[in-house]
């Protein structure tokens, strides 16, 4: 570890904008050991770690012989424990290969791309929404009437929700995030709340995986439900287990949530503080699909992901030892000049493409083109009715989370106050 600077951790005042801490690791020491894990900061090595099969998300695997650490969850909360043991997210190949070739086969490019027409009509509808309560009451919270909504609404429309429930799935996403084990601010039944969550989620989709039995009805055309029923039933390998079927169900609608709750509000937040990128797009739209790649670069919604060394492996002048759990510093690779030029700086014009926000290698985000379709179309919405003289309240309040990183709540104002912002470009 570097004589010159203490072990890395990030403070709750460093949480809303980390990157001045990042910069300071990445040149002074990029291959970093803290007290519990080692954290590459540069882009060259997060995205080598990324793709090195000597890496992996088993920490049973790393530690093969030896004495593990502690699990994940601890081990009364037995529906959590249940559900997360079936996440892509967390899964080694060959299972990881095999849950996620399924899903590939019912989460399509063209599923995404037929998707496209009602995102912009459930956007649209939240748009109309947010800007009434704007123009009523004179502020309204970005994050509560509408960067959260939409994903909940747009997965729930993939898995078949009904409408009349997804107030309801919303509030069980929320209750599953309680289980993040980096938040630095839990309730004291944090646990508790994420594994009533966890049995509630699992019992709807085993509902549904016994009504669809029953009936027959696995139209892959229906919904992702279906479509992965169907994909299942190919004959080509043994069907997946309900318990891995309703974890993958309960996977996918809280993989996208969080996310791209975050990606919207911290995407309008980069632009409010940038009037220059905010006047740009509105002048050229045909820029949005690169401007969503910069805006995920500029400010990832995802900051960090963790690996388990399971072989030795050479990361710059530094041995990560078989056993060693290796933090992947996302945001701080998006931020690398080695590169991307002026990095700390938001171009919407720049080729944004390789940055890190989605990953990289077997666990790239499988849900990365409809988090881009959200986005483009959200975005593009906002855009569309939000009065150019919209304000945000600061300091914006974040989440005590190190990795899933977004705002908790992004307060909007109407009036003619840009002043208020101007200086506070990141």
């Amino acid at each position: 570890m570097s004589g010159t600077l203490a072990p890395f951790r990030l403070t709750r005042s460093d949480v809303s904008d980390p990157y001045s801490v990042y910069r300071r690791y990445r040149e002074a020491d990029p291959v970093h050991l803290a007290s519990d894990a080692w954290h590459l900061f540069r882009h060259e090595d997060v995205s080598r770690a990324l793709t090195d099969r000597r890496l992996g998300r088993s920490a049973a695997t790393a530690h093969e012989g030896g004495s593990p650490p502690p699990p994940r969850i601890p081990a009364d909360f037995p529906h959590l424990t249940r559900t997360v043991a079936n996440w892509m997210v967390f899964l080694d190949p060959p299972r990881h290969t095999r849950i996620r070739a399924l899903v590939a086969k019912a989460f399509t490019p063209k599923v995404v791309e037929g998707l496209r027409p009602r995102i912009r009509a459930l956007a649209a509808d939240l748009a109309d929404e947010l800007t009434a309560a704007l123009h009523r009451d004179g502020s309204v919270d970005l994050v509560d009437v509408f960067a959260a909504p939409l994903p909940i609404q747009v997965i729930s429309e993939l898995l078949g929700v009904p409408r009349e429930l997804r107030t309801w799935f919303r509030a069980r996403a929320v209750g599953l995030q309680q289980a993040t084990s980096t938040r630095t601010a839990r309730a004291a039944d944090a646990y508790a709340v994420a594994d009533r969550a966890a049995r509630e989620l699992d019992e709807y989709f085993r509902s549904e995986l016994a009504a669809r039995h029953g009936t027959g009805r696995v139209d892959g055309e229906r919904d992702l439900i279906a479509g992965m029923m169907a994909a299942d039933d190919d004959g080509e390998q043994p069907p997946l287990s309900d318990d891995e079927l309703a974890g993958t169900f309960v996977h996918l609608l809280t993989a996208g949530h969080e996310t791209t709750t975050n990606l919207l509000a911290k995407g309008l937040l980069a632009l409010l503080r940038h009037p220059d990128q905010l006047a740009l797009l509105r002048a050229r739209p045909e820029l949005m699909p690169g401007a969503a790649e910069e805006l995920i670069r500029y400010d990832s919604p995802v900051q960090t992901v963790s690996r388990w060394a399971y072989a030795d492996a050479g990361f710059g002048s530094r041995t990560v030892r078989r056993g060693d759990r290796v933090v992947l510093v996302l945001g701080s690779a998006n931020r690398d000049p080695e590169r991307f030029a002026a990095p700390d700086r938001l171009d919407l014009t720049r080729d944004a493409r390789r940055h890190c926000g989605f990953g990289l290698g077997i666990h790239y985000c499988l849900g990365a083109a409809l988090a881009r379709a959200e986005a483009e179309t959200a975005l593009a919405e906002l855009l569309r009715v939000l009065p150019e003289s919209t304000t945000v309240d600061q300091p914006v309040c974040y989440a005590d989370d190190l990795v899933f990183h977004g705002p908790s709540s992004l307060v909007l104002r109407a009036g003619n106050q840009a002043a208020r912002i101007s200086h506070l470009s990141r």
